[in-house]
């Protein structure tokens, strides 16, 4: 049995356990910040796209998204960029190797961080194929901030994430699977792509925002 004296810290300790339970399971609390990945253009850099066939319900249990793009961006020069954006409430779906299931069976290594020409704020996870040519890489964002080590951004915001509604974060993705590894991404067309993504997605006049 409780002693009468600590009755009342207990209530507080069981009521603040409580909150983050409240919050999420009950409630349910998102921020919708009016932004969507439809309103990225279907030219890009001089490149016009075509839908690829990716299935909505693969979405939606690989990255818990509903909302997301994925396209092939064609160049007069027979460049064949895929650009895959989506954005999820479930932040680890999204920066915990994206690349394995995107590119299924295409075998990646990690290069490093790159910068974007002209982003220099803008970190750049970049990968290249096991074989002469193909190139991958990814952007975070989060609450209009671009995350370079995903892991550490979520335990450093972990006790406000058990307190407040869930923000979404967005993965874009960018693979050229003709492009040689002697060539540097930042001048690729990839990094083009991805840069012009960026900025129209940034850009957009945010639909009405819900809390």
């Amino acid at each position: 049995m409780i002693s009468a004296r600590f009755a009342i810290v207990v209530s507080i300790l069981l009521t603040i356990a409580l909150i983050p339970t409240i919050v999420h399971e009950y409630i349910g609390a998102k921020v919708d910040d009016g932004l969507r990945v439809k309103t990225i253009s279907t030219t890009l850099a001089g490149f016009s796209s075509n839908a690829t066939n990716r299935r909505a319900t693969w979405v939606k249990e690989t990255f818990d998204s509903h909302d997301w793009m994925e396209r092939r961006y064609i160049g007069t020069g027979g460049e064949n960029i895929l650009l895959f954006v989506a954005r999820s409430y479930d932040l680890k779906r999204l920066y915990h190797h994206p690349e394995i299931g995107i590119l299924r069976g295409v075998n990646l290594k990690k290069e490093g961080i790159k910068k974007l020409p002209g982003m220099p704020g803008v970190p750049i996870h970049v990968f290249k194929s096991r074989t002469e040519k193909g190139l991958a890489a990814y952007v975070l964002l989060y609450d209009r901030r671009f995350i370079e080590y995903p892991i550490l951004h979520q335990i450093l915001t972990s006790v406000e994430l058990l307190f407040s509604p869930r923000k979404p974060m967005t993965l874009f993705f960018v693979y050229d699977g003709l492009i040689r590894h002697d060539a540097q991404f930042e001048q690729s067309p990839a990094a083009n792509i991805l840069a012009k993504a960026l900025n129209g997605f940034l850009s957009q006049k945010p639909e009405a925002a819900s809390r």
